[in-house]
């Protein structure tokens, strides 16, 4: 980290810290914001979302006081990318944080030990999260404390503009991808809990991070929770294990949204909830099913998302309307009265969801890379898919981007256009590209526009 970009962060902790003029609490003042973050869990895996046997009491509590997109999306499927726009406000393509590792290169690493080469790709990749404010930076502008728990990838939770956290990072010994902050939910919620009441005892707003390492693998859940999900016929010990983390997931949530209740801070407080990717379980192994994680289809990266400020937003489905985690932090900031920087391609959601009106999203754009980074200065050398959604049409690009050790993760079978009816079609088993061109064309053509790429090849027509 640079010591320019150091100081603006270091001076807003010491501004947020010792402000003279206690904050406001209650109605009068700016609304603690709460971040839930799941972590592999595919869009239909609620009970309020209809599975028939995931049960979620306690996110569909959260849902009832919530305005519910159920058509949510997130712009890539891949844990990394994915959590770098909802710190950001930006798609991956303006990031730049396109995978979870920099691809490794024949003797970049030997066993455990990695070279000086390769560890300067991985701080060169965690860079570009110095690059623009992030919405811990701006809401600390405000006077707000923020903590980070559970994923963070970019380096210690300091860097990031967390005045308080758990994650060590990288260059640290195991710093990767949470480290120390992968214990919270799997082992309590203390130091969570710890901050709120830390945050209250000052008199000041918080924005809290919850990104527990739920329900991904290690599928672990308790014994009781695994033996209700056998008893319920389940026949796969595989999928029984993970329909028991969604639950075990659920549980902390619940033990999340009952603390900020029992402080007596919920009517002050706006609970944002999303997932970061889909997965779908394999029956027959740990892994995950093709077309989930890492896919551009519906499994990988349609995800519910939900608004909860009670007697501020209205509650309620928004049915067919569209929703993007790039909406999310322009709509926190909003929340703050933070700035919002001009750059951020997504939509202030929150008079939309006081009035109860329609969403002004008519479309969804998404890009997805490869898992290791083929080069960390430019995420086109590593795109796989650009997609858009349109009412009920999704049109799915694919390209010829390195794709590294997990190309068996994507075989990318389909190169033509793939173009899907959602509303009769949601598990996209039927592509009928070739008999709607001028959707493929127009909806193409859109794509570029938001997205332009100059390397990878990609065929735009049907061909037979």
């Amino acid at each position: 980290m640079t010591p320019m970009r150091r100081f603006p962060r270091f001076l807003v902790l010491m501004l947020s810290l010792f402000a003279v003029t206690p904050l406001l609490r209650g109605a009068d003042g700016p609304p603690n914001i709460v971040l839930i973050l799941s972590d592999d869990q595919a869009w239909t895996d609620y009970s309020f979302m209809g599975h028939e046997y995931i049960e979620t009491p306690h996110l569909d509590a959260l849902a009832k006081r919530s305005a519910v997109f159920t058509r949510g999306y997130v712009p890539t499927a891949l844990c990394r990318p994915s959590l770098a726009t909802l710190a950001t406000g930006l798609y991956v393509h303006q990031h730049k944080i396109s995978g979870n590792d920099p691809a490794k290169l024949p003797g970049m690493v030997k066993g455990k030990k990695e070279s000086d080469e390769y560890r300067a790709l991985k701080e060169k990749l965690i860079s570009h999260i110095d690059a623009q404010p992030t919405i811990m930076d701006l809401v600390g502008e405000q006077g707000y404390l923020s903590h980070q728990s559970g994923k963070w990838w970019e380096g210690n939770y300091k860097r990031g503009g967390f005045t308080h956290g758990m994650t060590r990072g990288f260059p640290q010994p195991g710093g990767r991808h949470g480290d120390d902050g992968l214990k919270i939910g799997r082992e309590g919620m203390k130091p969570v809990f710890d901050f709120i009441d830390m945050a209250v005892d000052e008199e000041k707003p918080f924005y809290l991070w919850y990104a527990p390492f739920l329900p991904h693998t290690p599928h672990n859940p308790p014994q009781r929770l695994f033996e209700k999900y056998k008893a319920k016929g389940i026949e796969s010990d595989h999928v029984a294990r993970y329909y028991a983390m969604c639950e075990w997931f659920d549980e902390t949530c619940g033990q999340l949204i009952d603390y900020v209740d029992d402080k007596g801070l919920t009517e002050n407080t706006l609970f944002v909830y999303i997932c970061d990717n889909g997965w779908i379980q394999s029956p027959d192994k740990g892994g995950y099913a093709p077309r989930s994680k890492q896919s551009a289809n519906e499994g990988g990266v349609r995800q519910p998302t939900m608004f909860s400020w009670p007697g501020v937003i209205e509650p309620g489905d928004r049915g067919e309307q569209l929703c993007s985690s790039v909406d999310i932090v322009p709509t926190m900031l909003a929340a703050a009265g933070a700035k919002i920087p001009d750059n951020l391609p997504g939509y202030n959601l929150l008079p939309i969801l006081k009035s109860g009106e329609p969403t002004p999203r008519e479309i969804v754009f998404g890009e997805g890379c490869a898992h290791d980074v083929a080069n960390v200065d430019d995420p086109e050398e590593s795109l796989l898919y650009r997609w858009a959604i349109e009412g009920k049409w999704k049109l799915l690009l694919t390209y010829d981007g390195v794709v590294g050790r997990y190309a068996s993760s994507h075989p990318r079978e389909e190169k033509r256009p793939q173009l899907y009816d959602l509303f009769a079609d949601p598990t996209e088993d039927h592509n009928v590209a070739k008999d709607h061109p001028e959707v493929v064309a127009r909806l193409a053509k859109k794509i570029e526009e938001w997205y332009p790429v100059t390397k990878r090849h990609v065929i735009t027509e049907w061909t037979e």
